[in-house]
């Protein structure tokens, strides 16, 4: 036993559990306070920067970590408007969705920020806010926590860069430059206090004139170090340029194509001075691994209102101008021209619905009458296709047949044009049996001869419609005749063993080789309208004496080589005279008749054309 003992409980001692006013404290109590405290402990010591906000957005209890993100004492930020430190009243809709959630009517609110640390580093942070506790009239407390995300953006804005520019010439990409095409056609609206670019866009569009020599002689190391040079040259223009307006972007867009974007345009001339400073910044050559190389480029430059444009139209003007550019010779630029681009849209419009016409019957064939000089007797016609388009209306050929001509179409179109020609020859001459039969006169171009068996075409259809092979007459151009060897002229020998007429169309024209017609099976010369033009009296000017004695020239040249000679484009009968003079044998033009539906045809069968 010890030597001290119990002794019973004074009343002024405390007791436990009790408080020393007197006041008994429950023992439930105590975990609660310790666990606050713990909270507020781990609150305080946390490394994750936070901070308590009241309803009103001012911060009431900050943490260490969130002092040392922001470089400041943390005691400093207690009563400070939490929304400015961390960046949201710049942002309208962030600031927002912070409002509703101090109001209690949002949970919680995240965003990532740039801010700025205590010693002007930028730090980009991710900013949550939630709800803390039930919300009191007013609002109620919140839970600020930032993390600074710097690093990671830092990572993918690398990342991003890598992505979006060029490895070769450190420019922009095709990706960088149409988001910021994109982005501009997007926020480039007309404002009245602008007083620059009123909501204008212009756009070069380059391509390097005969860079795959480069490639090929050369090899794709000094290529990209070509593209290099070429890209700091559009760079440094584009710099000058941008000390008026602000500077341009300048992109690779692939291959050996570039493009300088100009935001905000003051107009054409902005964009064609910038052209201009291009070109000359190339008639410096490059020196490249060791070669001095002579490099021009072909520019399609574009500027128009940014409202009402897309990235699409934008780049197909651009596109086509740079075409125009290139066909006009190279080395130059050319502005876009919205009456030559139509020009072209209907033409390509033409061309893509040429095949499909002829299959729908959209076609159709006048007749032009061909004269006797002597005694003014129809002696044949011409057949003279038109188009009856549903959105243009009747087309003439010239509208349509050098489109038909380049892209293949012809030869469908010339087909159906020989057998309609051929069927319709062959029904006058059953409608008028005791008449002398007209012939038909059939245009065919170059690539029918080439591209496909005229020969087996023609003998189908003659037997199709019964129609005499010495009734058809075939035209071509004199440059196609001309100089013909191997498969063309095999083609023109078998059509005239097999009896059909060949006649060379605008004669004068082209080579004039009339030896080399002693050589051609040809029955017919057609003398190119302007010689014919040049017999009749303009504003009392006489006519032509070399026309006249070049005409006279020809015909008899080629009566001696036993051929024909039909003139064309006889309108007065003062050339009709002349012609009749000369010796010529045929005439056709507006002095006889134009192009008629068949049936106008029918009326002058075994008679003279109409008058006028």
């Amino acid at each position: 036993m010890s030597g001290t003992s119990e002794g019973p409980i004074s009343p002024t001692d405390t007791a436990p559990g009790a408080d020393p006013s007197g006041v008994t404290r429950c023992d439930h109590q105590k975990p609660v306070l310790s666990e606050l405290r713990d909270y507020r402990a781990a609150f305080a010591a946390a490394a994750l920067p936070m901070a308590v906000v009241d309803h009103l957005g001012r911060i009431v209890r900050p943490n260490d970590a969130l002092g040392g993100l922001l470089g400041a004492d943390p005691g400093s930020l207690t009563g400070q408007p939490a929304a400015g430190l961390v960046g949201l009243t710049s942002d309208g809709p962030a600031l927002r969705a912070y409002g509703e959630v101090l109001r209690g009517t949002r949970p919680r609110f995240r965003c990532t920020r740039r801010i700025e640390h205590a010693d002007g580093r930028p730090l980009w942070v991710e900013v949550t806010v939630v709800r803390m506790d039930e919300v009191a009239e007013g609002g109620g407390r919140v839970l600020l926590s930032v993390v600074d995300v710097s690093d990671g953006r830092e990572l993918r804005e690398r990342l991003r860069h890598l992505r979006m520019h060029d490895p070769v010439t450190r420019l922009p990409n095709r990706a960088l430059f149409f988001e910021r095409l994109a982005s501009a056609l997007g926020t480039r609206v007309p404002s009245a206090s602008s007083s620059s670019g009123h909501g204008r866009i212009g756009l070069c569009y380059l391509d390097i004139d005969g860079f795959k020599a480069v490639n090929d002689t050369l090899g794709h190391r000094t290529g990209d170090q070509l593209l290099a040079a070429f890209a700091e040259r559009l760079t440094r223009c584009a710099e000058g340029d941008g000390q008026r307006t602000g500077s341009p972007l300048v992109a690779r867009l692939g291959g050996d194509e570039f493009a300088i974007l100009v935001e905000d345009s003051s107009g054409t001339r902005q964009l064609t001075d910038l052209a201009r400073s291009v070109l000359a910044a190339l008639q410096r050559p490059f020196e490249v691994s060791g070669h001095r190389l002579a490099v021009t480029a072909s520019i399609g430059v574009v500027e128009r209102a940014a409202a009402g444009t897309s990235a699409t139209a934008l780049m197909q003007a651009a596109d086509t101008t740079l075409y125009w550019a290139k066909a006009d010779g190279r080395a130059r630029w050319t502005l876009f021209d919205a009456e030559r681009n139509a020009h072209r849209m209907t033409r390509q419009s033409l061309s893509s619905t040429l095949g499909p016409a002829v299959e729908r019957g959209e076609f159709t064939l006048e007749y032009q009458p061909l004269v006797g000089m002597a005694d003014e007797v129809v002696r044949g016609v011409e057949a003279l296709v038109r188009w009856n388009h549903p959105r243009f209306g009747l087309l003439a050929p010239s509208r349509f047949v050098p489109i038909a001509e380049e892209d293949g179409t012809i030869v469908q179109l010339g087909r159906w044009v020989l057998r309609t020609a051929c069927r319709q020859a062959r029904r006058w001459q059953r409608e008028h049996p005791d008449e002398p039969a007209l012939f038909i006169s059939v245009n065919v171009a170059v690539r029918q001869v080439r591209d496909s068996d005229l020969v087996a075409d023609v003998a189908e259809i003659l037997a199709e419609t019964g129609l005499e092979p010495g009734l058809l007459q075939l035209e071509l151009t004199e440059s196609a005749v001309m100089g013909s060897s191997g498969r063309p002229l095999r083609v023109l020998q078998a059509l005239n063993a097999m009896g059909v007429r060949i006649a060379i169309d605008d004669f004068g024209t082209g080579y004039s080789n009339l030896a080399y017609l002693s050589r051609l099976p040809v029955s017919v010369l057609k003398l190119d309208g302007s010689f014919v033009r040049g017999f009749r009296y303009e504003d009392g000017a006489h006519p032509s004496p070399a026309d006249e004695t070049i005409v006279e020239a020809m015909v008899q040249l080629a009566h001696r080589l036993g051929l024909t000679v039909t003139a064309e484009c006889v309108e007065t009968s003062g050339q009709a005279e002349r012609l009749r003079r000369i010796g010529c044998d045929t005439g056709q033009g507006w002095l006889y008749s134009r192009a008629v539906a068949p049936e106008l045809i029918t009326e002058l069968i075994g008679g003279r054309p109409p008058e006028g």
